[in-house]
């Protein structure tokens, strides 16, 4: 399990609205390199889509589902491609601003190593998605941190 947060000098109402427009997260997400909608529906649970990911030079094309939404909350999303697992993004009041969670559980088949792979891989993504949450700080309001 990783997880980071951030604290972040803007309403949640605003930090909500960055975070459920799915089709741009790849604007402030360093690993993901493009998102392209399988589903009719961008927003809400059902909404699937493809993933291009690169770390360094790992590719791989996330095949996700969200799973739960939480109207101005929390999105939950599965994993579906060679990673699987579970994820979630949430938002929170916090000292006049937001608070950001990010959360995720994800497991390697065990031909690309499984849990040896996870171990390794557990720092690299935790450094990416810290940077990914400066970014989307960026966005709408100055970190906290």
């Amino acid at each position: 399990m990783i997880e980071k947060s951030i604290d972040i000098d803007a309403p949640p109402r605003e930090v909500w609205n960055e975070l459920a427009d799915l089709g741009n997260h790849a604007e402030w997400m360093k690993d993901a390199v493009s998102i392209v909608f399988t589903s009719e529906q961008k927003v809400g649970v059902g909404t699937t889509m493809r993933v291009a990911t690169k770390v360094g030079p790992l590719r791989t094309m996330d095949v996700l589902e969200v799973i739960g939404w939480t109207e101005g909350q929390s999105i939950e999303i599965l994993h579906r491609g060679l990673v699987t697992g579970s994820g979630v993004l949430s938002v929170e009041p916090r000292n006049g601003g937001s608070r950001v969670r990010w959360e995720e559980d994800l497991h390697f088949p065990w031909w690309v190593g499984g849990r040896i792979t996870a171990f390794f891989a557990r720092p690299v993504l935790s450094r990416i998605w810290a940077g990914n949450l400066k970014r989307l700080a960026g966005r709408v309001g100055d970190s906290g941190d």
